[in-house]
Formats: C-alpha cells, structure tokens, sequence
C-alpha cells in the first residue's frame, strides 16, 4: 500500500476483523425500536458486615436516595428497615439487570448514610429477588395450558399442538443463582407475538422455533424452564442470566427467532416481559405485617 510517497505493510489482522465485523447479522430489534410492555418488580436485602442494627437515619437516607435511583431506572415502591437488615422493593426499567440493581441499591444507599453522618459498611453478602402478583407454579401452568386456553375445536389440531408446549423439570426456579456476593432468584415470563398476529400453519417452522428458544436459553446462559409455541405468539419462562436484563433476554429472543425465520421483521415491534417468584406480593406484605417491621 502506498501512502505518502512511501511503502507502508498492509494490516491484514485489522482488514480481516473488519470484513468479520461487516458480516455479522445487524440486530432488527433494538431498545429504540422496540415498544416495551413490562411489569417488574425487584426486591434488594442488604446487610451489614458487623451484624450490628442499622442507624436510626436508615428510613431518612433510603428516601434520599429515590430520586438517584429513579434515574438509574428503579422506582422506590415500598420499603422495610428490620435490624441487622434493609428490604427495598423496586418497579424497574427493563434496560435493568439484578446485578445492577444490587451494585446501585447499595452504593446508593452506603452514600447516604456516610451523607448524614452515619457510615456503615456493608455486608458482601446480599439477595435479590423478582417477585409478581403470580407465583412460579401460576406462570409454568400458565405457559402449559396455553394450547387447552386457546380453545382449538380439532384434537388431531390440538395433538399437533401440544409438540409445541415443553417443560424442562431440571430448571428449579426455587433454586437461587448463587455467587460470592450474594443469592439471586429471576424468574422471567416472555411473550413476543407475531407481526399483524399472522398466525403459522407450518408445523416444522413451530418446532424450530421451540428448539430455537431452548437454543437462546443455553447462549444467553438462561434455564427456559416451559415454553409454548402458539400459532401466533410464544411463550417462555426462564430463570434469567443475572448478568443480563430482562431487555437484553427479550431482544436476543426476538432477534434469533428472526434470524432463523429468514431475518424478517416477522414478529412484533415490542415485547412484555413480567418477573415472578415462588412468593407473591401478598404473602410478602403478609409477613411484614406479623414482623411489625418499620418501612414505607
């Protein structure tokens, strides 16, 4: 190559990394085209690393901090203070994972307390949770009984269609993700439907999906733990990848699905993603109240 007058050596590894680069698959759904229909709930515990009671300007600081974690994407909706442990449950923004929402629930929270004089230092130890109005076994049957809720008049049709609906009993969404710096439970039900709700007649096109989803669980390092195939719609239930939010588990199902139906645009421009627990909101609330324990 000649720049300048001069012989300059031609850099082939930096060439070959671009034509890579060129040829990989551009996404078709992204956080900006997609709409996002979502309903998130996190629960943060926090401890502190001498066991010792929190301060009394616990509640104070913990209000301090709703506006920066507004911003961060998770919306203060109620909290608890009960000694040697603080309870914050967050509405979140589907651009966030749980290990963000840990890393921000408490550093957030460490900064006010040192802000009013208080400093403490947290345990390394923590636990997050997701948590719904529905509980695990209501989302597994929910995703389950998909083909008998679409009300199909032909058993042959309906025989067909239940090739399409599995379960995998390995997943145990009891069973928290557990790291050096905490336990996680993230379960995550998925819905992505087809665009103008055309609806599939083609059976081996409904199995490659559902192989396809399992196939996206094991990249994205999720436990699908059921999914349905509808002839317009699918379903999944998946303990997430932490490391991963629930936006970032929806977009790599809807664009590996394209990918494998001919990288269309053949499913819809949005996506619901809900969390869910072995708890629900009530029971939660329930046990709070027999503890009297202090909060908002």
């Amino acid at each position: 190559m000649r720049r300048g007058g001069e012989d300059a050596p031609i850099d082939l590894a930096s060439m070959e990394q671009k034509i890579r680069e060129l040829a990989k698959p551009r996404p078709i759904y992204t956080p900006k085209s997609v709409r996002k229909v979502h309903h998130l709930r996190y629960d943060w515990t926090g401890w502190l690393s001498d066991q010792t009671p929190f301060p009394q300007t616990t509640p104070d600081a913990i209000n301090a901090c709703t506006d920066a974690w507004e911003r961060d994407g998770l919306a203060l909706a109620e909290f608890r203070v009960h000694n040697d442990r603080v309870q914050a449950l967050f509405d979140a923004q589907p651009d966030v994972s749980p290990v963000v929402c840990t890393t921000r629930a408490k550093g957030r929270l460490q900064h006010a307390l040192r802000q009013a004089g208080t400093p403490v230092s947290f345990s390394r130890k923590v636990s997050f949770r997701s948590l719904g109005e529905n509980v695990d076994r209501t989302v597994e049957g929910y995703v389950r009984k998909q083909v008998r809720k679409e009300g199909f008049v032909d058993p042959r049709y309906v025989a067909k269609m239940k090739a399409f609906t599995m379960e995998d009993e390995s997943v145990a969404l009891t069973e928290p993700v557990e790291t050096a710096r905490g336990r996680y439970w993230y379960g995550l039900h998925l819905v992505v439907v087809m665009a103008g709700r055309r609806r599939l007649v083609d059976y081996e096109l409904m199995g490659t999906i559902r192989d396809t989803c399992l196939a996206i669980g094991r990249k994205k390092e999720c436990g699908v733990k059921a999914v349905s195939v509808m002839p317009d719609h699918v379903h999944v239930a998946l303990k997430g990848n932490i490391a991963l939010s629930p936006e970032e588990i929806a977009l790599a199902f809807l664009n590996n699905l394209a990918f494998v139906m001919g990288r269309n645009r053949v499913w819809k421009d949005e996506y619901y993603v809900g969390t869910f627990s072995e708890y629900g909101m009530d029971t939660i609330r329930d046990l709070f109240d027999r503890l009297g324990v202090q909060g908002s």
